[in-house]
């Protein structure tokens, strides 16, 4: 007979449905495992295809365009956030940021004008340059006027005075050629830029800067991107073989579009501003970018500098705002009375 004492000492037997339940929940839990890895394993596969793909589209880009597309918009995005946070918190950071913008242009062009046999003075271009820039933001509109006429006078005696005490002979043609591209220089980069400080000092005037530089990037953007994607009739190929009427067509429908936009919704004008600013600053930035492409041609050269990855130089990315500067200080002044209170 059995001892009542062993059995009671003996551990429970678990029923066979509690371990039924716990396979179950096993194999219930290895599926679930085996499903997630396989949608895991998806996802990366899109992931890599996708990847792949965006690749091979943006070697065929770089191939056409000559610019890296994701590096491009890379830069882009960093150098737009440095401009909306300097633009908007206080108008004298921007003006500082301009200041060290238009330098940094004057140092590529210098370099340019070397390379290209050129004398060029870097030291009091460069400080001039930056005092013009300051004196949009710090002087009245007719002490800016006086101090563009003294910046072109000092780089042209000084280029003068330079060449009297060098030892290098050179002609009376590179000798005056050299002394006009000193001063072209300074009306180039930081006189135009001195303008947009004219802009930006007035009441609400960092709205239409940021909505200028809005409108010029939409404009070369659409250009880019129609051009890329349909562009077949050169527009001017003597001067620049990679832009089309296809892209111009792009650039004037983004460029129209932003402007609509940025009356209506940021400038509290009436909608129909926004036409005549998208058309006009379509137009000086296609004539400043087509301006640009014609120096660098005459300089030889496919670049200001490579400091922008998949930009260029500075002046590469400031070629079509330059001239759109005082566009839109002219649009201000004739606009403005129209604000919405």
């Amino acid at each position: 007979m059995t001892d009542p004492a062993d059995e009671g000492s003996r551990p429970p037997v678990p029923p066979p449905r509690a371990a039924g339940r716990d396979d179950d929940a096993q194999e219930a839990s290895a599926a679930f495992q085996a499903h997630v890895r396989a949608a895991r394993e998806e996802f990366e596969s899109h992931v890599a295809h996708a990847r792949d793909q965006f690749g091979e589209a943006n070697e065929r880009i770089k191939q056409r365009m000559g610019r890296d597309l994701i590096v491009a918009i890379l830069i882009g995005l960093a150098i737009g956030v440095v401009v909306l946070a300097s633009l908007l918190f206080v108008k004298w950071a921007f003006a500082i940021l301009a200041v060290a913008v238009a330098a940094l242009g004057v140092f590529e062009m210098g370099r340019a004008l070397d390379a290209a046999g050129r004398r060029f003075d870097l030291v009091p271009q460069v400080t001039l340059a930056a005092a013009l820039v300051a004196g949009g933001f710090l002087l009245d509109v007719w002490m800016l006027w006086v101090l563009v006429f003294v910046d072109v006078a000092i780089v042209v005696v000084w280029r003068l005075l330079a060449q009297m005490m060098s030892a290098h002979e050179r002609t009376v043609d590179d000798i005056v050629t050299d002394a006009l591209a000193g001063g072209f220089v300074q009306l180039y980069v930081p006189f135009l830029a001195s303008l947009a400080m004219v802009l930006l000092r007035e009441d609400g005037g960092e709205w239409w800067v940021l909505a200028f530089l809005i409108v010029a990037v939409a404009s070369d953007t659409g250009a880019y991107a129609a051009g890329v994607a349909f562009g077949r009739t050169p527009m001017a190929p003597r001067i620049s073989p990679k832009k089309t009427w296809e892209g111009f067509a792009g650039a004037t429908l983004a460029a129209l579009s932003a402007g609509v936009l940025l009356a209506w919704l940021m400038l509290g004008m009436p909608w129909w501003v926004g036409l005549p600013l998208g058309a006009v600053i379509l137009l000086t930035a296609t004539a400043g970018d087509l301006g640009e492409s014609m120096l660098k041609r005459d300089l030889g050269i496919k670049d200001m500098s490579s400091w922008l990855p998949g930009h260029g130089g500075v002046l590469d990315r400031l070629d079509s705002i330059l001239p759109s500067a005082p566009a839109a200080l002219a649009l201000f002044l004739l606009f403005s009375p129209l604000a919405v209170a």
